[in-house]
Order: structure tokens, then C-alpha cells, then sequence
């Protein structure tokens, strides 16, 4: 089989790959690249990790153009991706002597711990929408942990992952620490019956993520999942609204609206729907989609052309449901403008579908405890933001959004000190934060009585 990367923007071949026939051989040597690295030196880790860093600060540039060219994202998005590596790897390396040493127990008369130890191989099934922040963020701390990982990357960005591959050879790996499966998805169930594989993880959809954890399920197998999200992006009556506009539509539309944790149901009260409303549709009109390599491109077109199909065909769909166009989208090719939806309380509770592209919907809301309410009437529950003046409010009410990460004014991001994760059909399991080193190693209890 071959997989092409294509260039979204002009829909040209910019690379082909032929399918590994000899992936079980590349687990095989990740095996033996295991023995030795589970007894390198943290200190060892450390530095090889700080050396991936220094790497990724300095190629920036280099690396965010190719992640441009295979998916579609704006340049300065692909270089502050690949910074936001850098800068994450720096700081697992900062706190991993500390995270991954001995905790002692007091409860025993004479010795008692347990430590996070390393178990193996980690297949990771990652999305392209972050080539490299999507792998990154999972690969890092897993390997300070002494785990190694086999990533089977999007098909759509295998150039970004072979680089990234040979990244982890300039540093300093050792090749089998970190390899590139690449495969389709029908040899996934192979790779995940393997003895040797010990846990694995999925970003990406809700089917994708069902079927991997299926997979992990039959075979015994540690999984995480970060899967889809409609997360709601509440606005009571005394926010800013001129603040809480401007991060509305960065959140929505940046990357093209290919965020799990995009703002992607704007709940807002009555008594500033109006101001909201003219304030964000302002901004949004003067949003501009095209080449991404034009500086003046606020988003670039999306990844694929099936999936610039399926935006155009999901807001068709909410448009027959009753849904009203307050800013028409247009399609052509890969590259859509944005859309604004107006939808009502039922259409917002009836999603079960994410969308993922430039589409924003806009809802009202009677008053306060309704928009919670609205917030959360959906089967995702990745994160959630709230906007308000009243801090000590918002704050109590950020307690009643089911969501696995939620920000008082403030717009959902990842960031590498804190977990990251969702809950109900956004997944289960944590990435970043200390669970980053955690959720793939043995937790081993060492109990020395006399």
C-alpha cells in the first residue's frame, strides 16, 4: 500500500510512502532497545530529552514549513506548535528526577515505598491536526518514564512523522526509542496483540477511539483516549465582551477550526446576545482563510478534501434542522470561510457528531443556570469555558460544567503542567501534567519488613 501526502492548498502529491512490511521487526527492536533504556540513568534521559529540545527551538522554522505543507495550518501555527515542544520537553526534563523517584510510605515499622517504573512498548495512534504536538506531548514523558513508544501517525502526515523520527536519532536515541509505524489501520489489531506492546493511546475520533479501545480491551492492555469534544463557551451577562468576542473566534477558528478543544457552541445570555453577537460577527468577517504561507492568512485551508466535504455536508444537515446562517461559509477545494450558525437549545442537545472546521454556533440563553444547563447537554465533555466579571462566581460555577478541563476567562488550552483529558465520549485517561509520566507505568510497591 501507499500513502501520499497531499498539499492541502493545491491538492499536489508532495510525498508518498510505502507501507512497512517489516513493522513487527521494528517492534522487535524497540524490545531491545527497552533492556537497556528502563536502566539508563534518569540524568541520561534528561539530557538526550533537553537535546531533542534545543533541536526542535532551533529547526523551527524548517520543520513548521513542512508541517504547513502536508496539512494546511498557517506557518506562524506550525512554528508555534514546534515550539510549544520544545518548550513542554524543558519542562518534563525539569520535574523528572523529582516525579519518577522512590515515595516513601510511613506506615510500616520499618520500610516501605513504591515508584513509577516503565513497563515496555506504547503504541500511540495520533491525529494530524498537531503533527508534532499531538505525539509530542504523549512521547515525552513517556520516555523520561523509560518506556519507549511506537507511533502510527495519521496517514496524511507520515513526512512530519519520519522527521520526527530522525529527530530523536539527532539527539542522541538510541533507534528503537522512539519509531514510526508505517501502516494502515488494518494491522492496528497485530501491533496492539504484540506481548511486548503494554498500553496504548488514540487522540482522534470517537469511532477510531471505540474500536482502539476495543482492541486494547480484547488483548488486556492500558488505553487512553482523547476523543472528540463540542465544548460549550459559556457568556454571562456581566463578562467583557469585547474580551470575551476575541477569544471566542481565536478559539474557534484557529487551525481551521481542527481543535478537539475549539469553543464550538457560543451559549450566550440574553442580555448581551445582541453585543456578543455584533462583536464576533465584526471579527469574523474580517477573518481571512488562504495560503498559508501568506502572512496575512489567519487559517489555511483544512487537511483533506473528504473532510472539507463533510463540513460543507454536517452544515447543510443543521440548516435542514432549522439552524440559520447568520455568515455564509463558502467551499473551494480544501479551504472553507468561516460559517456562523444560529441553533436553537434542542439542535445544540441533539450533537453527537463534532465538528471540525471553521463552523461556530451561536445559542441564547434566558439566563445563567440555563446556559449551564445548555453547557452541558452533549455526550462530549473535553473542556469548557465561562465568562465573567465576577470571579468568586465564576468560579463556583466552573464546579458545575461536566467537563475534564474547564477556564474562567480564558479559552481551553493544553499546557504541560496541567492534566489534560476528558470525560462521557471525550475519553478517559490523562495526558500532560504528571500523569504524563504515570498513566503507562507500573505503580510497584516495595514493602521491606525486618
Amino acid at each position: 500500500m501507499t500513502f501520499n501526502s497531499i498539499n492541502p492548498a493545491n491538492g499536489e502529491v508532495i510525498a508518498s510512502f510505502e507501507e512497512d512490511a517489516d513493522y513487527a521487526l521494528k517492534i522487535r527492536l524497540g524490545e531491545k532497545s527497552f533492556d537497556r533504556w528502563k536502566n539508563t540513568a534518569i540524568e541520561e534521559r534528561i539530557k538526550l530529552m533537553l537535546n531533542l529540545a534545543v533541536i526542535l527551538e532551533a529547526r523551527k522554522v524548517e520543520l513548521a514549513k513542512e508541517i504547513s505543507l502536508e496539512m494546511g495550518k498557517t506557518l506562524k501555527s506550525a512554528t508555534a506548535e514546534i515550539e510549544k515542544c520544545a518548550i513542554t520537553a524543558n519542562y518534563y526534563c525539569q520535574i523528572a528526577e523529582e516525579q519518577l523517584g522512590s515515595i516513601k510510605v510511613s506506615n510500616y515499622a520499618h520500610k516501605a515505598y513504591y515508584k513509577y517504573e516503565p513497563q515496555g512498548g506504547i503504541l500511540a495512534v495520533m491525529p494530524w491536526n498537531f503533527p508534532y504536538w499531538q505525539a509530542l506531548r504523549f512521547a515525552i514523558p513517556t520516555i523520561l518514564a523509560g518506556n519507549v513508544v511506537l507511533l502510527k501517525h495519521a496517514p496524511n502526515v507520515f513526512m512530519s512523522a519520519k522527521t520526527l523520527e530522525k529527530l530523536f536519532i539527532e539527539a542522541g536515541f538510541e533507534n528503537g526509542i522512539f519509531q514510526n509505524l508505517l501502516v494502515g489501520i488494518d494491522k492496528i489489531e497485530s501491533i496492539v496483540s504484540d506481548p511486548f506492546i503494554k498500553g496504548v493511546t488514540l487522540t482522534g475520533s470517537n469511532l477510531a477511539g471505540s474500536s482502539l479501545a476495543s482492541l486494547a480491551g480484547k488483548y488486556l492492555k492500558k488505553s487512553v483516549l482523547e476523543l472528540g469534544g463540542s465544548d460549550p463557551f459559556v457568556v454571562l451577562a456581566d463578562a467583557n465582551i469585547e474580551n470575551s468576542a476575541t477569544f471566542a473566534v481565536k478559539s474557534r477558528f484557529q487551525n481551521a477550526g481542527q481543535t478537539c478543544i475549539a469553543a464550538k457552541r457560543w451559549i450566550v445570555v440574553d442580555e448581551v446576545y445582541e453585543e456578543f453577537l455584533f462583536n464576533v460577527s465584526e471579527k469574523i468577517n474580517k477573518l481571512k482563510a488562504g495560503d498559508p504561507f501568506n502572512t496575512e492568512s489567519d487559517f489555511g485551508p483544512v487537511a483533506r478534501l473528504d473532510l472539507a466535504e463533510k463540513i460543507e455536508e454536517q452544515i447543510n444537515l443543521l440548516v435542514k434542522k432549522g439552524a440559520k446562517k447568520l455568515i455564509n461559509g463558502v467551499r473551494k477545494g480544501c479551504l472553507l470561510t468561516p460559517t456562523l450558525l444560529k441553533i436553537s437549545r434542542d439542535l445544540s442537545h441533539s450533537f453527537t457528531e463534532e465538528l471540525f472546521g471553521p463552523v461556530a454556533c451561536i445559542i441564547k440563553a434566558k439566563n445563567t443556570d440555563e446556559a449551564i444547563e445548555i453547557a452541558n447537554e452533549t455526550n462530549f465533555g473535553l473542556g469548557a469555558s465561562l465568562w465573567t466579571q465576577n470571579l468568586e462566581n465564576g468560579e463556583k460555577l466552573l464546579e458545575k460544567l461536566n467537563a475534564g478541563n474547564v477556564y474562567l476567562n480564558s479559552m481551553v488550552k493544553s499546557d504541560a503542567s496541567m492534566p489534560f483529558g476528558g470525560i462521557n465520549q471525550s475519553g478517559y485517561g490523562r495526558e500532560l501534567g504528571v500523569y504524563g509520566f504515570y498513566e503507562f507505568c507500573n505503580v510497584k510497591s516495595y514493602i521491606i519488613e525486618k
